[in-house]
């Protein structure tokens, strides 16, 4: 593909990045894989250009874009000029030539309602946080503390790098294929960022307990749970794993068997969770609400998800999040620990969720942010039950 060819293919996938978000459709990465997997002309070189001209311009934005073209141009202008020059050039498969006064979408870090959401949340610092979060995630893992020890996965692998944030994280090369590693098929490690690692172990989950995720996806900190309790059956404990996502959950079983966890699990009604969870009222030591929420703090790994959110999806999220507190609140015993996080850092989903909590003994509360921790930004809230 030539460097115009690229450019053009960037503004096709753009365009449905951008209808995509508008209308709930997939991710960029999905919608980026798909596009190649019929275009089999173009080469692994051509494959990461074009992804990378993509996520470049997506970064650049903050409103979300008329189309793929006023993206780019958007984004030409303000960054890397050089493209206008491959806009109607006599090799093939070219852009249409530059229009004087055509549309072009204009920079910034997000949407003007959520820049206002994080300038309540940092101050005179939201710039540098808004910026910190737009740059790109590392690659990072923890180490299954049921099947191997950190140093010797990391003698294995001595251009890992130790997470000392963590008990058992690593991270690793960027580029590196996960999956594909022996460490990874013997169940010695899993893919989770370092701030995800942090928000897990804070619950303190401890063998012989009776734990609840309640909100579990599929199972990446279920598994650290599972791996802070020692396996839950050796210590004569109890993990249960929730979700109303079918699809996701039904990761988790050959995850925990790869893992050798003992993870139950259970399918949720939305909206009608209680029903499915009776037997647990008032049974659990500690209950862990990994909340469905805005996404802010993982926007370097999902920089479209600012033009997929709305005040109106954030109200119901937020609804939601109320809802779920109260729920894992019924299910802790007296004394019981609760942790609610959220991988946001928009303060309607953080502190003003913890106002008016009853039957909780108050809360303490963290902040981890890409600029001051290096992680996904998460808040995470402790509290135990009178």
């Amino acid at each position: 593909m030539t460097p115009a060819a690229r450019l053009a293919a960037a503004i096709e996938i753009l365009d449905q990045v951008i209808a995509a978000a508008r209308d709930g459709g997939a991710a960029a990465d999905t919608i980026i894989q798909r596009y190649f997997s019929t275009r089999r002309y173009a080469g692994s070189k051509d494959r990461r250009a074009v992804l990378d001209m993509v996520f470049a311009v997506i970064r650049s934005l903050g409103e979300r874009p008329a189309n793929g073209r006023a993206a780019v141009i958007g984004h030409a202008r303000s960054a890397d000029p050089a493209l206008l020059a491959l806009f109607g050039g006599s090799a093939g498969h070219a852009p249409p030539a530059l229009v004087h006064g055509e549309p072009a979408a204009s920079p910034g870090l997000a949407p003007v309602w959520l820049e206002r959401m994080l300038i309540e949340r940092f101050g005179d610092d939201a710039q540098r946080q808004a910026r910190a979060l737009l740059e790109r995630a590392p690659l990072d893992v923890r180490v299954n503390s049921l099947k191997a020890t950190r140093d010797a996965v990391l003698a294995d692998h001595p251009d890992w790098q130790l997470l000392p944030a963590t008990a058992h994280g690593l991270r690793l090369p960027a580029g590196t294929n996960v999956e594909a590693l022996p460490d990874h098929a013997a169940g010695w490690i899993e893919v989770q960022d370092e701030g995800s690692q942090i928000a897990a172990a804070a619950l303190a989950a401890r063998p012989g307990e009776t734990v609840v995720d309640l909100c579990a996806g599929a199972g990446g900190k279920t598994l650290a749970l599972a791996a802070d309790m020692a396996g839950p059956r050796a210590g004569g404990g109890r993990l249960i794993a929730c979700d109303t996502d079918r699809a996701r959950l039904s990761q988790l079983p050959p995850r925990s068997a790869r893992a050798g966890a003992a993870v139950e699990t259970r399918l949720l009604n939305p909206g009608a969770e209680a029903g499915a969870l009776a037997d647990l009222i008032g049974q659990c030591d500690a209950v862990l609400i990994d909340a469905p929420c805005s996404g802010s703090g993982t926007w370097r790994r999902n920089p479209e998800s600012r033009w997929r959110l709305t005040p109106d999806r954030l109200a119901r999220l937020v609804a939601t999040q109320g809802r779920l507190i109260a729920l894992g609140t019924s299910l802790l015993k007296p004394g019981g620990r609760l942790v609610y996080i959220v991988c946001s850092l928009l303060p309607a989903e953080g502190e003003a969720q913890l106002a008016a909590v009853p039957g909780l003994a108050g809360w303490t509360t963290r902040l981890l942010t890409p600029a001051d921790q290096g992680c996904d930004g998460f808040f995470i809230a402790q509290s135990s039950r009178l």
